[in-house]
């Protein structure tokens, strides 16, 4: 039976990715896109979004909600350094491209408790959403099956700091939150679970340009554009955390290592603003997360480059920038 899903996101690069999967896997019955202030220019997040059910050809299919546009008490900042636009330059027409007039918390409170304890979330931008919705609705914790977050560094290095990975960093106050909440919550963190197994280098991404279907060429044009700076930094390939994320929801067993532990948030001190304090057990602290600590990257790999060799038609010629 496919699982019921709801991707939490701030469209750009692998969140494309991400949302390909859950609109095109058999095991996935996407419910709902609602989009969170992250990575890029809200509105063009939502645009990219668009752009990804298109090429899917879905678009018009799956209900897209727009949330919270900055962080609980901060001000917004983007990855637009790393990111550009989040597509590689690609547009379209978006004449009725419609979201829905819900606000994309009210959506997330309503959809799971419509059917409570079966919806999985997989938040893969800062975790402003699903903070406000776990504080408006204190039923909400318990309404959501799994929640699973890409978020933080297991005790290693960050990507937007020395201390702290971008989701956790934009909105630290949220992600305090979510993690004292009491959700079932699942980690998919930045270092060193990404940069160990989700890593495509130059000679995958020339595997995957063989494969010549829309899927294959949007997916390239999108993370082709991180890629200059991902080696920039000294990594070599682009990075896919949030497809990995909705992976492990759909396929469990992906995971071939995992521990508990307990996880908060520096939301206070500048130097180590949103650093992920991840206790393994010897601190008499108790757990409230599951961090995945290892996967079958070529398995995962395996995954995504099937994903893309299956033949969509796209709703919408693309328009292709600069």
């Amino acid at each position: 039976m496919p699982t019921p899903l709801i991707i939490d996101t701030d469209t750009a690069q692998d969140d494309c990715v991400a949302i390909l999967m859950g609109a095109l896997s058999d095991e996935a019955d996407l419910r709902a896109i609602t989009m969170v202030g992250g990575n890029v220019d809200f509105d063009r997040q939502v645009e990219n979004a668009h752009m990804t059910l298109n090429v899917a050809g879905r678009l018009g299919e799956i209900p897209i909600h727009l949330g919270c546009r900055r962080p609980l008490v901060r001000p917004w900042e983007s990855a637009e350094n790393v990111h550009g636009d989040g597509a590689g330059g690609l547009s379209m027409d978006f004449t009725d491209c419609a979201v829905e007039p819900e606000h994309g918390v009210q959506a997330l409170i309503r959809l799971v408790a419509e059917r409570p304890g079966e919806i999985t979330i997989v938040a893969i931008g800062p975790l402003t959403n699903i903070a406000m919705a776990s504080t408006l609705d204190p039923t909400f914790v318990q309404n959501v099956d799994r929640l699973i977050v890409m978020a933080g560094s297991n005790n290693a290095r960050g990507n937007i700091t020395a201390a702290a990975e971008f989701n956790v960093w934009v909105d630290p106050d949220a992600a305090k939150i979510v993690f004292g909440a009491g959700f079932e919550i699942t980690v998919v963190p930045w270092a060193p679970l990404t940069l160990d197994h989700a890593v495509f280098s130059r000679d995958q991404l020339a595997e995957i340009e063989k494969i010549g279907t829309p899927l294959s060429e949007f997916f390239l044009r999108v993370c082709l554009a991180t890629l200059e700076f991902d080696e920039s930094v000294g990594i070599p390939g682009t990075t896919h955390p949030d497809s990995l994320s909705v992976s492990l929801a759909l396929e469990p067993d992906l995971a071939t290592a995992a521990g508990r532990y307990h996880v908060d948030v520096e939301a206070d001190s500048e130097l180590t603003r949103g650093y992920t304090a991840m206790s393994w057990g010897v601190h008499g602290l108790e757990p409230n997360a599951t961090v995945i600590e290892s996967v079958d990257g070529d398995r995962f790999y395996r995954r995504i480059s099937d994903m893309l060799a299956r033949e969509t038609t796209p709703n919408r010629p693309f328009l292709s920038g600069s």
